[in-house]
């Protein structure tokens, strides 16, 4: 693969880290020929990538291209080939090089890919270097595409790799994924995928294959002990109310939407992780049109789900705290009449919710005396039942170590607990640090040893955490208050002409309703409309539950916790500790994990959280050394929403498989060749010469393909993927006035239905075509919809109910029409192109390029700059120029002067009125300077 060269001696032998036959077997298969591979999550995809790069690095004279890597992604590949290059001793190797938005300089771009070695570069710096010429595709090794399965026919990357192929045909191109779902949605959609990537093979190695099921069920297994763990009443309480809720949220966006595929919005898909992604998938097509209200059940779907998976990883009295948060975020903005609660909040299920999550963290008991009817409160502080059986696994492993001393192996003896993110992380870490301190709340008469004494608890833990709650509480109670009661003035005194009638006569067939509403009056723990009351308790009671956990002499002899450590007096203070003596608490972090088990070498996995891949990683990490035996307790809550989304994972992954492995038996060969890539020399002189001389046209002969000019930042869009598809040529440029220069008078200002609604709020649409008029003939505002979203703007129809389910933004799509109207009317030369999709739009330019001549980059550039300076000096940062524009006494035509003459917007806000007078007038000087240094304190 490498670039030919003299003759050199024998070769480096490259030294890998693939110890399982089936690694080795996938890796020589790599070598050996380009294809898709598909892995299953956990079988090592990051060891198999960087063991192939390090096979190239270390061969020197090789530039070979890693596409489409996250940044994390990234550190662990560096890490990888720095380490790997240290084993072999390559001379060659050189590493990774990540190029993204800090390498700004063309110059040093170029000097780094004539260097040649193995670079990571950002999709869209490399499609822009790549039609400009900076890197040329022919001098490319290779090309290592990672997340295959996001590279779709309008992405960055399929035209990354079309460019590549067009011009590079003996270069190598590898494409990976560990990511099945994907490449099962559609029709045929192995072979569409595999004709956006131009492979021809792929390779599929699901958990089930022969040689990997032979590689990680030999001899060396991981004995794993399965623990079930019952949920507390209250948990499952909770659990089934969130899921009624669910499923009537799920009831309500059916009846609001009639005309979608609605087959799989049920209570079981609605346990998958990706559901609510699922849901606006097939929204989206009508997003812009839909109701307020099925917006606001798409967004309570995801808090519900939310829900469900704090109820198993938060503690009772966190969890209390995130329902008093969410409750807040759906009361009504303050000053607003309008009642926007979620429907869920309407819900029996929801008052079980909030009531049992309360009884969860405190209850009420009757105080002894005159009063019998007031109630104090007192704590209840419920456990989550895995933290006593983590307590039992840990006592377990300290008995098994005690009484049978292992045979001393390559084991470290560590103890690794790892569960699904860093919150679950510190909330063990708290427990097993204080678990057996006991807070000793009463005196007694005569010191006994109470054998439950020595139980671990988590009471130390929970009343730190409910003192910090009610302190919480206490302050959230106080801005509650002031910001709902003007919002509560505001409903008073809103007067609805209905409720007048209704009091005047009542009609017989409101029975129901009054019924209802009498309800809703009776009960203390709602409000008038039905929904839940936000729950405050009394100053009086809070007092009652502050004495009851009042910090005890134990509790204060415990330390506070380190917030942040200078780390002064290191010596006298800190010490190595034996890796044996660890225990190490740490979340779930993909492909890192296998980084975690090869470092810490553990003899104990905890998985305090299921997570299939992990399982995996810990078979391949077992298998892969003889001398390391790993005990994994595994927990899981039974009956939960937990243990039925990790089932559900299992078998989902294994019909992706299934489904793959059915489709490429079938699958013809899959043609890799672009039409467009190689022009039949016949149809290229054909359409040099224009025979349509009637109707203005005129003969032109050029051999040249047509060429459009177009800005960098339109490379987010699919638009210029698809017209280098038309074989047109591409000129990347930073554009001043316009995004596609098509010809010396067409300049087109393309807009995305979001994109447009936002220039038309903050005026930059009218700056935008001034411009475009200044410089060009014929200027174009060119309304681009997404393909897969519907072509209009008129609301979409959900008008059941009142009138107060037409929301704003419902009202904003008839205003964006007055708009473009108004816009029309202020530039009546302006044309509009209304294009349904990227593809349309296309095929538009190519039929206006018809009769015209060639743009010039050159003159394009130089549109709107001023003539004296260059293009470098001319651009201004766009951000902090909106924001100056926003303030008061800043206009479109003073606000050039300011950006002339300052650095930056803390400078304008230090200058003094006479500073600022000579460049925006006396005026507008004396209003910025009054905005800048207005007092807000003394105001409020």
């Amino acid at each position: 693969m490498s670039a030919s060269g003299p003759p050199q001696p024998q070769p480096q032998p490259v030294k890998l880290s693939l110890p399982l036959v089936y690694q080795q077997k996938l890796f020589e298969e790599l070598r050996k020929e380009d294809e898709l591979v598909i892995i299953a999550r956990g079988l090592g995809l990051f060891r198999l990538v960087t063991n192939l790069l390090h096979s190239y690095d270390a061969a020197g004279n090789n530039l070979i291209v890693v596409v489409n890597a996250e940044d994390r992604e990234n550190a662990w590949i560096g890490e990888a080939l720095a380490e790997h290059a240290a084993i072999s001793m390559s001379p060659k190797a050189r590493g990774l090089t990540v190029v993204n938005t800090d390498f700004t300089s063309v110059g040093a771009r170029e000097k780094l890919y004539t260097g040649g070695g193995i670079f990571s570069i950002t999709s869209r710096i490399l499609v822009v270097d790549m039609l400009t010429g900076l890197i040329n595709p022919e001098t490319i090794t290779g090309l290592i595409v990672l997340h295959a399965d996001r590279v779709v026919a309008t992405s960055l990357e399929a035209f990354i790799l079309r460019i590549y192929r067009q011009k590079n045909k003996v270069g190598f191109l590898k494409a990976f994924s560990d990511n099945p779902d994907p490449f099962t949605i559609g029709f045929s959609p192995l072979a569409t995928m595999m004709r956006n990537l131009f492979l021809r093979k792929a390779s599929l190695w699901p958990r089930f294959h022969m040689q990997v099921a032979q590689a990680l069920e030999g001899k060396k297994k991981a004995e794993v002990i399965e623990l079930e763990v019952p949920m507390t009443d209250a948990m499952k309480d909770i659990q089934t109310a969130i899921m009624e809720c669910v499923e009537v949220s799920i009831h309500e966006l059916k009846k609001g939407n009639t005309g979608l595929e609605m087959d799989d919005w049920n209570l079981d898909s609605a346990l998958m992780k990706n559901f609510d992604v699922i849901i606006r998938r097939q929204l989206d097509p009508n997003w812009h049109r839909v109701s307020w209200k099925t917006k606001q059940i798409v967004n309570d779907l995801t808090v519900l789900r939310g829900m469900l998976q704090s109820i198993v990883s938060l503690d009772a009295v966190s969890f209390l705290q995130q329902l008093d948060t969410i409750h807040a975020a759906h009361s009504p903005q303050p000053g607003s009449t309008r009642q926007t609660q979620s429907p869920w909040l309407f819900l029996d299920a929801a008052q079980t919710i909030f009531d049992t999550a309360k009884w969860r963290v405190y209850s009420g008991k009757q105080k002894p005396g005159p009063d019998t009817n007031i109630d104090s409160l007192r704590p209840v502080l419920e456990e989550q039942p895995k933290w006593a059986v983590l307590a039992d696994v840990l006592q377990e492993i300290d008995r098994d170590l005690y009484f049978e001393p292992a045979v001393r192996d390559d084991s470290n003896g560590t103890i690794l607990i790892m569960c699904s993110d860093t919150n679950t992380c510190r909330q063990l870490r708290d427990y097993l640090q204080t678990m057996h301190v006991r807070p000793r709340t009463e005196k007694r008469v005569e010191d006994f040893h109470d054998p439950e004494e020595d139980k671990p608890s988590a009471a130390f833990m929970m009343r730190r955490k409910l003192r910090n709650y009610l302190k919480w509480k206490s302050e959230f109670a106080q801005v509650s208050a002031t910001l709902f009661s003007e919002n509560q003035r505001a409903l008073n005194g809103a007067v609805d002409p209905r409720l007048a009638q209704s009091k005047s006569r009542a009609p017989a067939n409101k029975r129901r309703r009054h019924r209802g509403g009498g309800n809703a009056g009776a009960n203390q723990s709602r409000l008038e409309n039905g929904s839940i009351r936000q729950n405050f308790e009394q100053p009086g009671e809070m007092a009652d539950l502050m004495a009851e956990i009042q910090i005890t002499e134990e509790e204060a002899k415990q330390k506070e916790d380190v917030v942040a450590d200078p780390l002064e007096n290191m010596d006298d203070y800190y010490q190595m500790y034996e890796m044996q003596d660890l225990v190490v608490i740490h979340a779930y972090e993909g492909d890192q994990d296998e980084h975690v088990l090869e470092e810490v070498k553990p003899k104990y996995i905890i998985m305090y959280e299921p997570d299939a891949s992990f399982i995996r990683r810990v078979e391949v990490y077992r298998s892969s050394h003889n001398d390391r035996n790993v005990r994994v307790y595994f927990l899981y809550y039974g009956g939960s929403v937990e243990e039925q989304r990790y089932l559900s994972t299992v078998r989902r992954e294994k019909d992706a498989f299934t489904k793959l492995i059915k489709e490429r038996a079938s699958m013809s060969v899959v043609m890799t060749t672009d039409p467009h890539g190689i022009e039949d020399p016949q149809e290229a002189f054909l359409r040099t010469i224009n025979t349509r001389i009637a109707g203005g046209g005129r003969l032109a002969a050029t051999a040249q393909p047509p060429r459009v000019v177009v800005d960098v930042r339109e490379f987010r869009s699919s638009l210029p993927s698809l017209l280098h598809g038309r074989s047109m040529i591409i000129v990347p440029c930073m554009l001043t006035v316009g995004d596609y220069i098509l010809s010396p008078n067409i300049c087109i200002e393309r807009k995305s239905v979001s994109d447009l609604i936002s220039s038309f709020k903050d005026g930059r649409l009218y700056a935008q075509c001034e411009t475009m008029f200044q410089f060009y003939k014929t200027p174009m505002l060119l309304i681009e919809f997404d393909q897969n979203k519907s072509f209009t703007l008129e609301p979409f129809a959900d008008l059941s109910g009142s009138l107060a389910s037409v929301s704003a933004t419902n009202a904003g799509a008839n205003d964006l029409q007055s708009k473009i109207v108004l816009l029309t009317l202020a530039f009546p030369k302006l044309r509009i192109i209304w294009s349904s999709s990227p593809y349309e739009t296309a095929e538009i330019f190519e039929k206006l390029k018809t009769h015209e001549d060639e743009p010039d980059p050159i003159a394009a550039v130089q549109a709107g700059l001023d003539k004296d300076a260059t293009a470098e000096e001319q651009a201004f940062n766009a951000e902090p120029q909106e924001m100056l524009g926003h303030v008061p006494g800043v206009t479109p035509k003073n606000i050039y002067n300011l950006t002339l003459e300052t650095e930056n917007i803390k400078e304008v806000a230090n200058m003094a009125v006479g500073e600022l007078a000579p460049m925006v007038g006396r005026e507008a000087a004396k209003k910025i300077h009054e905005f800048f240094n207005k007092d807000l304190l003394e105001e409020s």
